[in-house]
């Protein structure tokens, strides 16, 4: 039996997938389809795929998105943006990468991580 890997999507909502509601997960989900309510997860990834649409505000570890996202995200890791994602709301989260011709209209707040040894 293949042992699982930590980096493997445990989620897939596909192109043709329209959800409402609130997404609470654990580990990584992939969005590929459409998505409106809240997406929360105190340790996990969402990757949303170039397709997507998210209308949400996002709670997460970490956010990779290359799709489009109408709301605010929060990452407790990091925020990356990919082209062709179109971002409209605010980032706030640590770490903040956006690619070169990704469409972002909001505010950035790069948070500094803590420093070591408590300050």
């Amino acid at each position: 039996m293949a042992k699982q890997s930590s980096s493997e999507i445990q989620t897939f909502m596909g192109p043709q997938t329209t959800l409402e509601g609130t997404l609470t997960f654990t580990g990584i989900v992939r969005l590929d389809g459409h998505f409106a309510g809240t997406i929360e997860s105190e340790g996990g990834t969402m990757i949303v795929g170039p397709h997507a649409v998210i209308n949400a505000d996002v709670t997460v570890r970490t956010a990779t998105v290359s799709g489009e996202v109408k709301g605010n995200i929060r990452a407790t890791d990091r925020i990356e943006l990919h082209v062709p994602a179109r971002v409209y709301g605010d980032l706030h989260a640590p770490v903040v990468l956006i690619d070169e011709g990704v469409v972002f209209d909001g505010k950035c707040t790069a948070t500094s991580q803590q420093p070591e040894g408590g300050g």
